[in-house]
């Protein structure tokens, strides 16, 4: 197969990326016939996974926005994909021109063209990482110098901790993530979920089988479990929609038809 100018001849473009299935979604250009073919598969079983993807989306804005209100100015971008319009970067930027972001993803493409979008962005970084393995993904992060984890952080997981199956253990790289950021730090979690879907979304997600990246579907309670010891902002872990709406006109009368959940913990000072 022809490799596209620009990307690392070792990848393997016969097998469908999850990253740029969900470019796919999103409208973004960063996605090769392959991708398309799985995505078109997934979108006649499930045909508002385009919404569901933009819910997403919408979520991981509205919280990013809280974590800047909160005076958070450095974000760990875990799972980010491939940058598209209303990244964290673009929405931490516009509201403070000196925010900096560390993009980390596990795909080499998603990786390739993120380097290569921001390329002369001096506040943002890329690195390739597997959330599976936190020490070097935070070893990484450092090694760029655009973070500061002796001062309040936003660690960002959006659609990315169901990539880590049990056996891996993902409350255990959850905490490791947590360990090594400063009080005052913000993280934020969606995740999907089996609770209140209908079969044919539980149908869907099964062929997430044939990527790289298989999901496995959690409860409230797992996804809740994730935050730790860390404290829940309201509303709590939530269908995406639900959580702090810009407009109640934003919520319609069945935000689980996402499959997914969301919330945002932070981390407060130990009392002694």
């Amino acid at each position: 197969m022809q490799m596209p100018d620009g990307l690392p001849a070792e990848i393997d473009l016969s097998r469908p990326s999850a990253a740029r299935v969900y470019d796919y979604f999103l409208g973004g250009a960063h996605n090769f016939e392959i991708d398309r073919q799985l995505a078109e598969q997934i979108a006649a079983m499930t045909p508002n996974l385009a919404a569901t993807m933009r819910a997403g989306r919408e979520f991981l804005r509205r919280a990013v926005r809280t974590l800047l209100d909160a005076g958070i100015d450095q974000f760990l971008d875990i799972g980010s994909g491939i940058p598209t319009v209303g990244n964290v970067h673009e929405v931490a930027q516009a509201a403070n021109p000196k925010a900096r972001v560390v993009y980390v993803d596990i795909d080499p493409v998603a990786v390739a063209h993120s380097r290569e979008l921001l390329a002369g962005d001096e506040l943002t970084g890329v690195i390739h990482g597997d959330l599976r393995e936190p020490e070097r993904i935070l070893a990484g992060a450092r090694d760029l110098g655009l973070l500061d984890f002796g001062r309040p952080l936003g660690i960002l997981l959006a659609g990315v901790v169901h990539f880590v199956p049990d056996a891996d253990r993902p409350g255990d790289v959850l905490a490791t993530l947590r360990a090594a950021a400063a009080p005052g730090s913000h993280l934020v979690i969606s995740h999907s979920t089996f609770e209140d879907q209908p079969q044919e979304m539980l149908d869907a997600q099964r062929l997430s089988a044939r990527t790289d990246t298989e999901i496995t579907l959690r409860s409230r309670a797992e996804v809740t479990s994730f935050f730790g010891d860390w404290t829940l902002l309201e509303p709590g872990v939530v269908h995406m929609p639900l959580w702090r709406p810009d407009s109640p006109s934003d919520v319609d009368d069945h935000p689980e038809r996402f499959g997914a959940f969301g919330g945002v913990a932070r981390y407060d000072q130990p009392t002694a």
